[in-house]
């Protein structure tokens, strides 16, 4: 499997548990449109704290804290 695929498994494994965590597992957050996405400053590659900020269904905005790899990985790390 391409090292990058892992990563995104492993990313996405997280953003499952962090969400386990603050919402039930039935519960979807409901996204209609991302605004912005941040995450923590890291040198290097490894896992981060990240902020979705999104709009739901009814047009309100709403806040996602999640973690992930961090987008400065170079390609094989």
């Amino acid at each position: 499997m391409n090292p990058n695929n892992w990563k995104h498994c492993i990313a996405l494994g997280l953003l499952a548990l962090t969400l386990g965590t603050h919402a039930e597992a039935s519960q979807k957050p409901d996204i209609q449109r991302v605004l912005s996405t941040t995450e923590d400053a890291r040198s290097g590659c490894g896992v981060v704290n990240a902020r979705m900020t999104y709009l739901d269904s009814k047009g309100q905005t709403q806040v996602l804290d999640y973690m992930k790899f961090t987008d400065t990985c170079g390609d094989g790390n």
